[in-house]
């Protein structure tokens, strides 16, 4: 398995160095249907899919609660994930409000083992210029570095200030 991004040549208006240049994105994948996924955790289990069917629900139930009353949950296999805000920051409580809220978050961190997967999984690169023309493919071969953005927040615990607050 591979991770497939397409880099193709377009023009860049914005920043210090505008023109030509390669950008990335994802070779997004067409999604898959929820029933082929309970289909396949009942070939992998042996247990049919309406039972898991009925599990996954229940059990998104109890998450997306205990999410809304503040908990970090664990999502067995994966990781964990909580809501948080993404916030400005103020000097006097009495400026503190609802208002300074600029954006809800979910976040997701994962564990260990999903990021060993990400991190052992080559990542392909097919090269396009700005007509769709393939110029050339590469496959990684790096160190599978993974962006960590680590289990805590700080001591805002998912109130993150934006970025130049």
């Amino acid at each position: 398995m591979a991770i497939k991004v397409i880099a193709q040549r377009r023009e860049v208006k914005l920043g210090k160095n505008p023109g030509m240049k390669f950008v990335m994105r994802p070779d997004l994948y067409s999604p898959i249907q929820e029933k082929k996924v309970f289909a396949e955790a009942a070939t992998h289990s042996g247990i049919s899919a309406g039972v898991i069917k009925a599990a996954w629900d229940a059990a998104g139930e109890v998450i997306r609660t205990w999410a809304t009353e503040g908990h970090s949950v664990p999502l067995p296999g994966l990781g964990t994930m909580r809501f948080g805000v993404r916030s400005k920051a103020v000097e006097s409580l009495e400026d503190v409000k609802t208002g300074l809220i600029s954006v809800r978050r979910i976040i997701f961190t994962p564990n260990v083992d999903v990021k060993d997967e990400l991190k052992n999984t080559s990542i392909q690169i097919t090269c396009l210029d700005e007509d769709g023309k393939v110029l050339k493919r590469v496959t990684s071969g790096d160190g599978g570095d993974i962006e960590d953005t680590g289990e805590d927040d700080g001591p805002t615990g998912g109130l993150t200030p934006n970025p130049g607050d």
